[in-house]
């Protein structure tokens, strides 16, 4: 199983984020402050800049487990890859809240660690109230029968009508903290309506009076009053239909489906054109055979001409991240699709222009090998600049690939098949010739920038002795 640095996986958009009994394998970073407390809370890693949620595959360590410094404890499946995860601290383990074959979002507790075993009982005690529904005098407001306008009357009174569940020790997230300093809020009279009395950036906005916008309230348009009759909300939109086939089985997604899916919603959003060029490969395919005994593939052999042909069009290697800009990329890095069981996966050949093609075929071997194995480390798929999808080997002709986001261009490539052609004096012969279609990001690569990088992509492919250079 691969393992990565806590730290590092956390990204900027994760910010409520706190520190976890639980690392994995920081190498030379700074670590997250100690938490002293002598029961912590296991929390959900974020294993990649697009997770928001975890499956806990296995695991390693069962309740009552002793711990060290170090050990791998727990298997998390990301949507991209399976990671050991290691302890941070010595100690027991002395509850799991989220059982094997559950998901939990980030950030959310996952099991509890005590320092001795005096601690366990507690631990446990502490397991079994998250798991259990919260008492009705603790629930948010928004869950009371009374009129919504009466709710907005007082909104800090909620927050501290309450004690703490934990006397003298105050637990916020640090987003929370950074609030109630913002708004002059005493965070120490507040009472959270997070895990364990967390107190959370609502609770926070609550007491200095900020109303968000007021959620659907089908118990308070229920309330008996003048206006009942009226609906305050418009009802939901009802999802679409679609008749059962007798004997189908639905099987939910897996974490990685899921985050392709969510990915091509996304590219949606973005205007893109396509482009095809056809291209004689006689020459390729001659230089596939000198080189295939020493193990490279074609698709290795595609990868360095696409990379070779960005080096003179960089703007093909560029990127639109905020729809206001261009990102010129200074690595030119190429991901290809790779399927596994049940998924799609991208490794990346980092600085594939400066590598030479056997070191490249060693590198594209070993991340084929980890990527089947669920191993990729985050930096090993999520720093591509260009994208090459390659269905020729299933005889596949022709294809159009939704562009990934965060990338500029991707490179969907054809099987190579015989084609009858005319000279310019009339003769006919027959050639290899595979069609290349390229979907590209129309706000930063014109028709005319991605013509004139396939016309270099040709040249380098019908004469190909530039790649073994």
């Amino acid at each position: 199983m691969a393992s990565i640095s806590f730290s590092a996986s956390v990204s900027s958009s994760t910010q409520f984020i706190r520190p976890s009994a639980f690392f994995l394998k920081p190498r030379s970073i700074s670590r997250l402050p100690l938490v002293r407390a002598k029961i912590r809370e296991i929390f959900m890693p974020a294993l990649s800049s697009t997770m928001t949620e975890g499956k806990i595959v296995s695991w390693i360590k069962s309740e009552g487990d002793v711990l060290s410094k170090g050990e791998s404890v727990v298997v998390v499946e990301s949507d991209k890859a399976d990671m050991d995860v290691e302890t941070f601290y010595d100690g027991i383990l002395a509850a799991i809240v989220v059982n094997e074959g559950e998901t939990a979002p980030v950030g959310a507790p996952i099991g509890l660690l005590a320092e001795t075993e005096a601690e366990i009982a507690e631990a446990k005690a502490k397991a079994a109230a998250q798991s259990s529904p919260a008492p009705a005098a603790a629930a948010p407001p928004v869950e009371q029968s009374a009129p919504v306008a009466a709710k907005f009357e007082s909104p800090a009174a909620p927050a501290v009508a309450a004690a703490p569940p934990t006397p003298g020790k105050l637990v916020a997230t640090p987003f929370a903290k950074k609030l109630a300093k913002q708004h002059k809020v005493d965070i120490s009279k507040l009472v959270g309506t997070g895990p364990f009395g967390r107190v959370t950036p609502e609770d926070v906005e609550k007491a200095a009076g900020i109303t968000a916008a007021p959620k659907p309230n089908l118990v308070a348009a229920a309330a008996p009053s003048a206006a009942a009759a009226a609906p305050v909300v418009s009802p939901p939109k009802a999802e679409r239909s679609f008749p059962e086939i007798p004997g189908s089985n639905v099987v939910p997604f897996t974490a990685m489906q899921s985050a392709v899916s969510k990915n091509m919603l996304e590219s949606l959003s973005v205007p893109t054109f396509r482009v095809g060029y056809p291209i004689a490969t006689d020459a390729l395919d001659a230089l596939y055979e000198k080189v295939k005994p020493k193990g490279v593939t074609m698709t290795v052999l595609l990868a360095k001409a696409v990379a070779m042909a960005l080096v003179q069009h960089p703007a093909v290697n560029a990127t639109c991240k905020d729809g206001k800009s261009f990102t010129y990329n200074g690595s030119i890095n190429i991901a290809v699709a790779v399927a596994i069981n049940d998924g799609l996966i991208t490794p990346v050949l980092q600085d594939a222009d400066k590598l030479d093609l056997y070191l490249l075929s060693k590198k594209w071997k070993e991340l084929v090998e980890k990527a089947r194995a669920k191993q990729l480390q985050p930096q090993e798929y999520n720093l591509g600049t260009f994208t090459l999808s390659n269905l020729g080997m299933f005889g596949v002709d022709r294809f159009d690939a939704i562009l990934p986001p965060g990338q500029g261009a991707i490179m969907a490539v054809g099987a190579s098949k015989p084609t009858v052609i005319a000279d310019k004096d009339g003769f006919f012969s027959v050639k290899n010739k595979m069609l290349v279609n390229v979907t590209a990001d129309h706000r930063i690569i014109y028709g005319a920038d991605l013509a004139a990088f396939l016309q270099t992509f040709s040249k380098i492919i019908e004469n190909p002795e530039s790649l073994t250079m």
